[in-house]
């Protein structure tokens, strides 16, 4: 065995999210197996190692080549900068130098030309190892890398699902229309004691077992009289109290409260109320149509929002078939992963997890603190929806492969066109923020294409819906 070399310029690793496939329609096809030069030792069903041979003619091309570049840099007494004899080049610095210089050249080539001769799909980057020597010439060397599994595709089409019923009712537009003319209520004080619904101004601090804890104090904090906003207890205190009162208020964190050391737990609050305020909405009419939309009658308003709810809830009726036809498609399929792909995936989430506690003001390890959990506790937890992820992936874009869905021109033209309506900026500068971003974004036009084949090719049965209560 011989001494690992580095491997300069090599392909860049896919074991990042998001999973980029090859492009689809350009497999690697071998037509002459006589022009396979290396061998291929599969040593795990995702991990292969590959013995390449190079040539005498091909080192010695690339020492020349080698040579050439180091010249033009090279300084000895007696010579023009660039000038350089090779005999004397090396006795100067020697012929490893050239060698050296001429496998970095070679290695990314071989390693290369091997993956096409095997059709293989790397998801990191390779070890290489010089395995055999001539006189500290290399004549062989191998690669060790993992690789997407083979995947045996069943059945994908035609999976049996059922749609929940898409349904609007005069409430859900009634509910809407009290939203947007929440959106434009105006805050008035009044002078009566407190309920739900209004905005209230106040200070509290909580204790537990008569000691205070995190987050449990608060100076002027202005917040809705909501029980859903609050742990149980809370605002059922305050409803009653007038401007100025002070009360002693009980509450009770639930069992399943995301901060452990709080969970389960009850606090005692002492909570002064300095200001209420109750919201006054606008009169839902015609005049308010006008006011929020281009509609000029409430009728033609109701419509407008009939059927921009119906739109919502037939999106959200598509996205529970997909996941259910994902999900039987997993069931159907097991193969091997390569945990490089999972590791990164687990890398991802944990990352996920600790930029929420940051947006938070907690920092990593006051998180791992409020779950009660180390960070190896946390990965082992989160593996499964790791792997699961990777899992789906591998999957979809197998599918994507078999039935050559591809991210054409106009689909990252509109991609691109969408971005610029969101962030307001010009197209070409949001492609030059992208960079090599561009890919993620292609692979993310062949996974909703790829889930659109596989929904629109399902067998869906609408589920009948309830009847009213």
């Amino acid at each position: 065995m011989g001494t690992p070399l580095p491997l300069t310029g090599a392909p860049p690793s896919t074991a990042t999210r998001p999973l980029r496939a090859k492009p689809v329609g350009t497999p690697f096809t071998i037509r002459d197996t006589r022009l396979i030069t290396s061998t291929l030792n599969r040593l795990a069903p995702t991990q292969v190692e590959l013995e390449i041979p190079i040539t005498t003619d091909q080192l010695a091309a690339a020492e020349e080549r080698a040579f050439r570049r180091l010249v033009k840099h090279a300084k000895l007494p007696g010579f023009r900068q660039g000038k350089i004899p090779r005999k004397v080049f090396e006795q100067a610095y020697g012929s490893d130098t050239i060698t050296h210089q001429a496998i970095e050249e070679v290695l990314p080539d071989a390693y290369a030309k091997a993956v096409r001769e095997h059709d293989l799909d790397p998801v990191d980057r390779p070890r290489m190892e010089v395995v055999e020597e001539n006189e500290g010439r290399p004549t062989r060397l191998k690669a060790t890398v993992e690789v997407r599994p083979e995947i045996a595709l069943h059945d994908y089409k035609g999976i049996a699902v059922t749609r929940p019923p898409v349904t609007v009712t005069d409430d859900d537009v009634e509910r809407s229309l009290q939203a947007l003319a929440r959106d434009r209520a105006t805050l008035v004080p009044v002078e009566r004691p407190a309920k739900l619904g209004d905005l209230v101004t106040m200070d509290y601090e909580g204790r537990i077992d008569g000691e205070p804890f995190e987050g449990g104090a608060a100076q002027g904090q202005v917040a809705e009289l909501s029980a859903d906003r609050f742990i149980p207890g809370f605002v059922d205190g305050i409803v009653g109290a007038n401007a100025g009162e002070t009360r002693t208020v009980e509450a009770h964190f639930p069992a399943s409260y995301s901060e452990a050391g709080l969970a389960g737990k009850t606090a005692t609050f002492t909570v002064t109320v300095h200001e209420i305020k109750q919201l006054e909405l606008p009169a839902i009419d015609d005049d308010f149509a006008k006011a929020v939309s281009n509609n000029e009658t409430l009728a033609e308003l109701r419509e407008d929002v009939r059927r921009r709810l119906t739109a919502i809830a037939e999106s959200r009726a598509r996205r529970v078939v997909g996941n259910a036809v994902v999900e039987k498609l997993l069931g159907a399929h097991e193969f091997p992963l390569p945990q490089t792909l999972v590791d990164g995936e687990v890398d991802h989430l944990v990352s996920d997890a600790a930029g929420n506690a940051a947006r938070s003001g907690k920092s990593f390890d006051d998180y791992l603190a409020s779950v009660g959990k180390t960070e190896e506790q946390l990965r082992a937890e989160l593996r499964p929806e790791a792997e699961g992820r990777v899992k789906t992936t591998l999957l979809v874009e197998r599918i994507a492969k078999a039935e050559q869905i591809a991210a054409t021109p106009r689909d990252v033209s509109e991609e691109l066109e969408a971005l610029s309506r969101q962030y307001g900026q010009p197209v070409a500068r949001i492609r030059k923020a992208l960079g090599n971003g561009l890919l993620s974004l292609m692979d993310g036009i062949v996974r909703n294409k790829t889930l659109d084949f596989l929904i629109d090719n399902a067998t869906v049965t609408d589920e009948t819906a309830a009847p009213p209560s």
